[in-house]
């Protein structure tokens, strides 16, 4: 399955910086455009895609709420 996202990018300095605007905290950067593509798909993958580790045993969950 494939989605679509908006890839906002910039110069900084010799690198292209880029994040995708519907997933926070998607960031990443590369020499090119080609390479900052590739290189966000793999930091998409690593925070939405992957599977968590199990946390410890000991482990408790208790509702938050936060500012947004």
């Amino acid at each position: 399955m494939r989605g679509h996202f908006t890839l906002e990018y910039w110069q900084d300095g010799k690198f292209y910086v880029g994040r995708l605007v519907e997933v926070p905290g998607v960031f990443s950067q590369g020499k090119t455009l080609d390479e900052l593509r590739e290189n966000i798909q793999d930091a998409y993958d690593l925070m939405v895609t992957q599977e968590r580790t199990p946390a410890p045993a000991a482990a408790q969950q208790q509702p938050v709420e936060l500012d947004v």
